[in-house]
């Protein structure tokens, strides 16, 4: 027995990734595709293998040259795609007398290639194609002797409503007669092959398979599927010692401002979520990476964040404790008990000091993704022409630039960072980043962790348009704060309290910034409800830091409160 794995494909629909990486070579779990599908024809009794390639050839070619499968594979590139049939076709000189498989290599499954094989052997039909019932492609006509009768995009559906529709997995058993079908030259379509000998009276057996696992990674979304139904069951044995982890159900969580995706994996017994990154190419400075190095050496270190599980490199997956739905800016907004949401909060204000305590020794400024520190430039870039572009031209099209403002914008950040107590943030800390789980807070979201003053995190927790403090109980936490940080810091509070209104200040317009970025451009419309309350404080805080050093922005400020 004989294959030929179909590797030549652009791989368009995972575009951009496939611009640098060929489809094939995708690791599903650290193993390419291309190797997983090799690995299971040999099982099933292949002697020889055929691989065809055509965009990114010399990848997959070196990566044959590289692996030791222990049986023939034969390297066949194509310097024009020439379609199933002609990829076939090329080949000539390769088939035998017996049968051959062709597979794609796109597709993840355990259908039993052998048994499909001798199914090929006893029906003899010049070709079998490999059939299952799948409700998102079944686009194949069946008549109810198993036999092939029309593939949608080749014949008139309305003359096949008689029959039943089944979905082609990508594996074709054929004998070489087929050959005298496919055209000498050029490009073929082995469907449009198989419809024309369909239309000659030459039937096409359907092997239909159940008890089967089948995914094809040709989007994304179903790359992610696969990688997920592939290592689930292996995390919940480790997580939760759950060793009949085989129904596991999955729900979309809603997302956030960030372009992760995040679900919920359920068995009867236990559940975890995974945060979806995105498929990530290069490791080191993505956000991928400081998700994972600095969300485990917080947990090492005692910080309350969700315990990881495992993760997927390439797929950007993560595996994670699930802390259930209720995050602090629910409680804020329901709590009618002052003393105890105060509790609350005071308990949060000593995990930020934590942050710093228990985690800066350790913490490798090479996790971080974008830039190691909170610093001048950061400020400058991510938080004032942020504001400026984002919010100011683009959202509220007012056609100030950013120049008219530079100046004041170097001043703020000088101060800020002056005037910051150096310790390791979050940078994102604010309530729909804390969640309340068996009534205690965690910290989700660190992957922006990074040094910077301690006091950017405060502002980010007490200002926080969410939450919706008002002044008072907002002054009696910062009272709170100041006397921990004195105590734990030795640091003087003066300087800390100024410090913490110049934050107040970089914060406000990071916020103005990001809602703005995220109503306009990313079509969130959710985060518009607060752009109004984010921005009537911004004139108060300029005016707590330094009535006389910003004037220009307090200018903008006021423009934004009249609006």
């Amino acid at each position: 027995m004989k294959a030929l794995i179909l590797a030549a494909g652009f791989g368009t629909r995972l575009a951009p990734f496939t611009q640098s990486v060929p489809k094939a070579l995708f690791p599903v779990v650290g193993i390419p595709v291309l190797e997983r599908m090799i690995t299971g024809l040999k099982q099933a009794g292949c002697t020889a293998i055929a691989v065809n390639a055509h965009h990114l050839s010399h990848q997959i070619e070196n990566f044959l040259a590289e692996k030791t499968f222990e049986l023939p594979i034969v390297f066949s590139h194509e310097n024009e795609i020439l379609g199933t049939g002609g990829a076939i076709r090329k080949l000539s000189d390769f088939w035998d007398d017996e049968p051959f498989i062709v597979v794609n290599a796109d597709i993840v499954t355990d259908i039993q290639l052998e048994s499909v094989y001798r199914e090929h052997l006893e029906c003899c039909a010049q070709v079998s194609l490999v059939m299952h019932d799948h409700l998102l492609f079944n686009n194949v006509w069946v008549d109810s002797y198993n036999s092939i009768v029309g593939f949608k995009r080749c014949c008139d559906t309305t003359s096949q409503v008689k029959h039943r529709k089944l979905a082609f997995t990508g594996i074709h058993v054929m004998d070489k007669r087929i050959l005298s079908w496919i055209p000498e030259q050029g490009f073929s379509d082995i469907i449009s092959v198989y419809q024309k000998m369909i239309d000659k009276g030459i039937p096409i057996h359907a092997a239909q398979v159940s008890n089967y696992y089948w995914h094809d990674m040709g989007t994304p979304e179903r790359f992610r599927d696969a990688v997920t139904d592939i290592m689930a069951p292996g995390v919940f044995r480790k997580a939760f010692s759950e060793t009949n982890a085989l129904f596991i159900k999955r729900n979309k969580l809603a997302g956030d401002g960030s372009d992760r995706k995040w679900f919920r994996l359920t068995t009867k017994r236990q559940q975890l979520v995974v945060a979806d990154h995105g498929i990530t190419l290069e490791l080191p400075g993505s956000e991928l990476n400081a998700f994972v190095r600095i969300g485990k050496h917080l947990y090492e270190r005692g910080i309350p964040v969700p315990q990881i599980y495992d993760y997927d490199a390439f797929s950007g997956l993560v595996f994670l404790e699930d802390l259930g739905d209720c995050h602090l800016q629910q409680l804020a907004n329901k709590s009618q008990n002052t003393g105890q949401l105060e509790t609350v909060y005071r308990n949060i204000i000593d995990t930020l000091f934590d942050l710093t305590l228990k985690t800066i020794d350790g913490f490798d400024p090479l996790w971080t993704c974008q830039s190691q520190v909170y610093d001048h430039t950061l400020i400058l870039e991510k938080e004032c022409r942020y504001f400026m572009e984002a919010f100011v031209n683009e959202y509220l099209n007012l056609p100030i630039p950013y120049d008219h403002v530079a100046e004041e914008f170097s001043h703020l950040a000088h101060c800020t960072i002056s005037q910051g107590i150096d310790g390791l943030i979050h940078r994102d800390f604010q309530s729909r980043n804390i969640m309340i789980y068996n009534n205690n807070p965690y910290l989700i979201d660190f992957q922006g962790a990074r040094f910077g003053p301690i006091q950017y995190d405060l502002a980010s927790l007490l200002i926080d348009p969410y939450a919706r403090l008002d002044s008072i109980f907002q002054q009696r936490l910062l009272n709170y704060a100041t006397k921990e940080a004195v105590r734990r810091f030795s640091c003087d509070p003066d300087r800390f309290v100024q410090g913490f209104n110049y934050c107040c200040i970089t914060r406000n317009l990071q916020m103005l910034g990001a809602f703005g970025f995220l109503t306009r451009v990313k079509q969130k419309k959710f985060f518009e409800q607060w752009i109004t309350a984010a921005g009537k404080m911004l004139f108060g805080h300029i005016d707590r830091a330094d009535p006389h050093a910003f004037p220009k922005l307090a200018a903008i400020a006021k423009k934004i409160t009249l609006r």
